[in-house]
């Protein structure tokens, strides 16, 4: 963990909360909040998932890792990672050596009631969504668990209580407010 720099990344799987307890704990810091698939579709001028349909999941990737860079070398911001930022080494290690990266975790199953009426997600576009998000989980959970200082089960808990977790969990980290 690099307390030498002050920023929190948020990393897990699509439907976790990342960018909304993102928000929420930036407010509580005074930082600034970034969500790095926002941020790809502000620079490139389309969704998500039109990067997706014209360039494939691994030209999205390129893109996802040079912002993941850009952005991870400021200081004092919360940044919500896409779920798929954990699969280059790269990015694991820029997140790992630039801040505190929390894990927001939640069943696939969970997953699945949050998601199942979002027709936003390029990698739930599919005959069977639940499977997806089953073998998704299968073969990210040990990434963000390998990146993650703190890992926060987003499940059943309710929202302040999960912001409240998180700035407690940074504060016994050393990070405090500015």
């Amino acid at each position: 963990m690099a307390l030498n720099q002050q920023n929190v990344y948020f990393v897990g799987p699509m439907g976790a909360g990342k960018t909304t307890l993102g928000r929420a704990v930036a407010r509580q810091l005074g930082w600034p909040f970034f969500d790095s698939d926002q941020e790809i579709a502000l620079r490139c001028g389309v969704e998500v998932s039109v990067i997706f349909e014209l360039e494939g999941e691994q030209g999205f990737r390129h893109r996802e890792r040079q912002m993941i860079d850009a952005l991870t070398w400021h200081n004092g911001i919360v940044l919500a990672t896409g779920g798929g930022a954990v699969l280059l080494p790269e990015n694991r290690a820029l997140l790992r050596n630039r801040g505190i990266v929390i894990y927001l975790r939640a069943t696939p199953h969970e997953l699945w009631l949050r998601l199942r009426h979002d027709r936003t997600r390029p990698l739930l576009q599919t005959a069977h969504p639940q499977g997806r998000l089953s073998a998704l989980h299968a073969q990210r959970d040990p990434l963000y668990r390998e990146v993650a200082d703190f890992v926060i089960d987003t499940g059943r808990a309710n929202f302040s209580r999960l912001v409240h977790l998180v700035i407690n969990q940074l504060e016994l980290a050393g990070l405090t407010k500015t």
